[in-house]
């Protein structure tokens, strides 16, 4: 198996955590990427139109985007439970990767408004709109963080990466002394050795 890789990417991270979980991770050979917004990877585009990582080879020779479909593709591999496979449960997990993706995605616009987009053209209210979505999905996790106790899926994991992501890109923030419930959460989930886990090109 083969995926092209970035340190930074959380996308990238949540699937080599899935695979550290599933006990996966020896088995995927990491490939160089330069996927951005503006200056995209040809390479990749040859595989995946959208140019994008995670981008993600089977042994088979099948080309899988983007994470949630590959985090899915190895928990079936694996025969894992990382996905409940049907149920209230199901729906409830799927959700909880989606608020997660969510602030993910919220914070790479942020990001791409910092480094992507030329000084004069940044657009301070835009930036300040993404980031409040993370704050309130963060505030909707502190009032419901029993939510999060407990379980380790697809769910919890993305949540976790996500959390790495602020930790990593915006830390002014300083996000846990505004939800101490979701600190003390991460403080032990984060503890995990897949979200310990460092990974670099060989």
């Amino acid at each position: 198996m083969k995926i092209y890789f970035s340190t930074t990417s959380p996308y990238v991270r949540k699937c080599l955590v899935v695979a550290h979980e599933l006990g996966l991770n020896e088995q995927m050979q990491l490939l160089p990427s330069n996927a951005g917004p503006v200056q995209r990877d040809q390479e990749i585009i040859v595989s995946n139109p959208l140019g994008k990582v995670p981008t993600f080879f089977t042994d088979d020779g099948q080309v899988l985007y983007d994470s949630r479909v590959i985090c899915e593709y190895l928990d079936t591999l694996a025969g894992g439970t990382l996905f409940p496979r049907a149920g209230k449960e199901r729906w409830e997990t799927l959700t909880l990767q989606s608020l997660g993706d969510g602030i993910l995605d919220a914070c790479l616009l942020a990001r791409y408004e910092d480094v992507a987009r030329p000084e004069v053209l940044r657009w301070a209210e835009w930036r300040a709109g993404q980031l409040d979505k993370v704050s309130t999905s963060l505030a909707h996790l502190e009032t419901q963080s029993e939510w999060l106790h407990g379980r380790v899926d697809i769910g919890s994991l993305t949540i976790g990466c996500a959390l790495w992501y602020l930790d990593l890109r915006f830390s002014e923030l300083a996000w846990r002394s505004t939800y101490p419930n979701v600190a003390a959460w991460y403080a032990v989930f984060g503890q995990r050795s897949s979200m310990q886990a460092a990974w670099a090109l060989a």
